[in-house]
């Protein structure tokens, strides 16, 4: 974690000029909005920034059925109409409150084509109507139907991964612990910046509390949001670097899918995500970790403007084809 006297000067001339664009477009924070307001401004804000679409020889609407019987949509994108292409679940990132598979949609078709391999991207449940743990529980139903539908979408059954973005990380990460608990072998996680610990307490969190976009409110606002009561912070299907099971005791990491960390500098879950490398790391996961010099959480979806966008895709890339075809 970089310790420079003025954070600010951390970050990139182009991050730090959008930011500075950013600020004084005024739009107001999606803290001082509404849920129902906040879910349609980010919505309505999530393509000014990103790539375009690439195109795609596939992509098919999707419909998983969730435990109490709710249809969750899906997008399934694909580069090709190749039986048997290895497969990303993705989840999105916004919080638990915002977001969408449109908002990611030029993420998730990016790693299709740079990757070489099929994504489903997924959307849970958000808060507050749906509380925790419905995103956890949507989840892992997500990939617990995939494993069963994977030939009859001519995808690998064999080559299945998680990933996610932020809360889309979080839910990620528990989804591999919960698929090593339950003997499924996934080739890999793949986490951009995930929210890891229950208590937003560490030096990240107090360095780059303002001004580097994600703020403290925002973040108190998604969790005030999401989050039954404060009991909740405390459980790992939350917080999966120091939450605890029902008899009060962590959960063991080892035996869990390697993984692939992209973590931004100048953002306050930087070093929550750092511990959980660490934690893998001592459990006998193998982690690849890259920490993105100068740019803010969230970055991976400004493609058009922040460089380091397109660096990451292509590593996040890199590390699922290693993953997939680890002979090659």
């Amino acid at each position: 974690m970089s310790h420079h006297s003025d954070p600010r000067a951390l970050l990139t001339p182009a991050m730090r000029g959008l930011l500075n664009r950013i600020e004084r477009a005024g739009h107001p924070p999606l803290h001082a909005l509404s849920p129902d307001q906040a879910k349609a401004s980010y919505l309505a804000g999530a393509p000014v920034l990103e790539i375009p679409l690439h195109k795609l020889t596939r992509v098919q609407e999707l419909s998983i059925p969730a435990r109490d019987d709710f249809k969750l949509t899906a997008r399934l994108f694909a580069p090709s109409l190749d039986v048997a292409l290895p497969v990303l679940l993705f989840f999105h990132g916004g919080g638990f409150t915002v977001g969408s598979v449109a908002s990611h949609e030029p993420l998730c078709r990016h790693l299709a084509h740079l990757a070489h391999c099929a994504v489903i991207s997924v959307d849970y449940r958000l808060a507050p109507e749906w509380k925790f743990p419905t995103a956890v529980e949507d989840a892992w139903d997500a990939l617990a139907w995939l494993r069963e539908q994977a030939d009859a979408l001519g995808l690998d059954a064999q080559r299945m991964a998680v990933g996610g973005d932020s809360a889309g990380g979080t839910l990620a990460a528990v989804t591999a612990i919960a698929a090593r608990d339950a003997g499924w072998p996934l080739a890999l996680q793949l986490l951009f910046y995930p929210g890891c610990a229950g208590h937003q307490d560490t030096a990240s969190h107090k360095r780059f509390s303002k001004g580097f976009l994600l703020e403290k409110p925002h973040i108190d606002y998604f969790f005030n949001q999401y989050l039954r009561t404060e009991a909740d912070r405390d459980d790992w299907r939350f917080a999966p670097l120091d939450g605890v099971d029902a008899s009060g005791h962590p959960r063991e990491l080892d035996g869990v899918a390697p993984a692939w960390l992209g973590l931004a500098e100048c953002d306050p879950l930087t070093d929550e995500g750092v511990m959980y490398a660490d934690r893998l790391r001592h459990a006998g996961v193998p982690v690849a970790l890259e920490i993105y010099a100068g740019v803010v959480h969230g970055f991976i979806n400004f493609g058009r403007a922040i460089p380091q966008a397109l660096t990451a895709h292509n590593d996040a890339a890199r590390a699922l084809r290693k993953a997939f075809n680890p002979e090659t």
